[in-house]
């Protein structure tokens, strides 16, 4: 950056009505390198700057305060209010030597004030000053704007960058869920015996079929949930719950791993406890991956315990803004899983909460798991306003405490206490097949392009009652609608020639089919993806791999 002024190319204008003056001044900067222009009033000066842009205009002005028809102050005026000239650093240069002039010369805008008569050293050393800074401004100015310009470059290169990691994600969730969704769907209606009877044999290996399946995609979802999370795309879909329902729906969940180590459960809920505005199924989330480590770190006749109570706030939290509608907490719900477990060094606590993170090699070898599960609890706590806290101890147990703000909405004092909705183990075949009964054979409308996927969907619904239709693509999908006016339609999103959404659409522009139920049953998961398909207008989004109960579940309660 430069540092000295380029005296042989710097243009000064000097503003004064004495002649004298402007002689004597011209020929001392002209001396020392300067080029000169003067001007014998106001009027002239800002004349002659105007015919001056596009070429050389003054570096800087020299300005006599007291001239006829327009004085140094108005001069002034007129350059400060110009974009063009509004930088040009101006010294008033004057016989004015009372306190108000010096103070309104600055007020205009004057970078420096010299009386006469003036020393014409010092005026070289002014003017060689205050050009330095303008220029050594300009520097900082133009290095400002090209980190900018860079700044603004990098902003766009990371948006360009989230948006291919968000297609990525939903292409890659889309590829994989695909397939899990027949291997788990056949392997559903195989031990629901849809197809024939099966042998105890044959049970068994289609229940390990099924759990590795299922580990899968907890995995897939994990993963999803930990980039979604990163690039700032997991949203949540709070509204005032009762912490009771899901903490007992979380224990029964996990129960059956407990058992087959002999795990003793407990469990403290306080009784009237209030609702909170939290997503429920995201702290289910957090509930059974405490829970699911905690009995997967204690040995065969341990004791893992769920308690739940309230605190006085202890620590300033942010609630984020999906419960900015609601009154800020004073007090936080704590939640408590507490082990009989192996417990945890102190040295690798702070290593609990990264993703892909396991503690050392020996657990490696002796316990599953990608160590996604404490991330994702951390982050979703967090954006609940929350926080996460541990305490261990090696060979004695673990307590994992989850506290979260106790926001309330307005309405929620209006809503009545809910208990959770049935598991899905609850879900039998035979209230499916009474349901399907009761519906005196309901007409489907599937339009799905992926062969082993139509195979598998229809072959459940067709055991247990329901009428089929098959669309391959969003336009048959349409034509089969407008023909057969179906009971209800089941829609994949990724199809050739025209998508789902779009079949939607159309489909919603008939007033013959405005009321008919859709399910939008797809391998797009990103919570964008629900949103966009209830906008299209679909009632009901699942997402693959699909339970065929819930599936069947969920078309017997839009047929009602």
């Amino acid at each position: 950056m430069t540092t000295e002024p380029d005296d042989s190319k710097g243009l000064i204008m000097i503003v004064d009505d004495i002649p004298a003056n402007l002689e004597v001044l011209s020929e001392t900067l002209s001396t020392v390198g300067y080029d000169v222009a003067i001007a014998t009033s106001g009027d002239r000066a800002l004349k002659q700057i105007g015919r001056q842009f596009g070429r050389l205009i003054p570096e800087l002005i020299l300005l006599d305060i007291r001239m006829p028809d327009m004085n140094g102050f108005e001069v002034c005026e007129h350059l400060k209010s110009n974009p063009l000239t509004k930088d040009i650093p101006v010294i008033f240069m004057t016989a004015l030597n009372d306190i108000d002039s010096k103070i309104k010369s600055f007020a205009l805008g004057g970078v420096d004030y010299i009386t006469k008569p003036f020393q014409y050293q010092e005026v070289i050393a002014r003017i060689k000053t205050h050009l330095q800074l303008r220029r050594l401004t300009q520097d900082l100015e133009q290095e400002v704007n090209r980190q900018v310009i860079s700044l603004q470059k990098a902003k766009l290169a990371a948006e360009e960058a989230n948006l291919a990691k968000s297609q990525f994600l939903a292409n890659i969730s889309h590829e994989l869920r695909t397939p899990l969704n027949a291997i788990l769907g056949i392997t559903e209606g195989l031990q629901d015996e849809v197809f024939g009877s099966i042998n105890p044999k044959q049970i068994s290996v289609l229940q390990t079929i099924e759990q590795s399946g299922t580990h899968l995609l907890s995995l897939i979802n994990d993963i999803l949930d930990v980039a979604k999370i990163e690039s700032g795309q997991l949203e949540l879909n709070c509204k005032a719950v009762g912490i009771e329902a899901i903490c007992t729906s979380s224990l029964e969940f996990i129960r059956p791993q407990a058992d087959k180590k002999s795990i003793y459960l407990q469990s403290y809920l306080p009784p009237n406890l209030s609702q909170i505005w939290i997503d429920e199924l995201r702290i289910r989330q957090v509930l059974i991956n405490l829970l699911t480590n905690a009995v997967k770190f204690t040995p065969n006749g341990g004791r893992v315990m769920l308690e739940v109570s309230t605190v006085k706030s202890t620590v300033k939290s942010t609630v984020k803004k999906d419960v900015s509608e609601t009154a800020i907490a004073k007090e936080f719900l704590r939640i408590s899983v507490k082990d009989t477990g192996i417990g945890i060094a102190p040295e690798n606590i702070s290593k609990l909460f990264k993703p892909f993170i396991q503690i050392d090699s020996a657990l490696n070898r002796n316990y599953e798991g990608t160590g996604l599960g404490l991330s994702l609890v951390k982050r979703i706590v967090e954006l609940h306003g929350g926080n996460v806290d541990l305490t261990s101890e090696l060979g004695v147990g673990s307590c994992f405490t989850v506290e979260i703000p106790c926001v309330v909405s307005a309405s929620a004092s209006k809503l009545a206490n809910k208990v959770g909705a049935s598991s899905e183990s609850a879900l039998t075949l035979d209230s499916e097949q009474t349901s399907s009964t009761e519906l005196s054979s309901p007409l489907i409308l599937l339009a799905e392009d992926n062969e082993t996927n139509i195979i598998t969907i229809s072959s459940y619904l067709e055991a247990i009652g329901y009428r089929l239709l098959f669309a391959n693509n969003g336009r048959e999908a349409i034509a089969f609608a407008q023909k057969h006016h179906p009971d209800l339609i089941l829609m994949d999103i990724q199809m050739p020639e025209m998508d789902g959404l779009e079949a939607i659409r159309q489909i919603r522009l008939d007033p013959e089919l405005v009321n008919v139920p859709i399910i939008a049953l797809t391998a797009l998961a990103m919570a964008e993806d629900r949103q966009r398909c209830l906008i299209a207008g679909a009632n009901h989004y699942l997402s693959k791999p699909v339970k065929l109960k819930v599936l069947s579940q969920t078309i017997k309660d839009l047929l009602k």
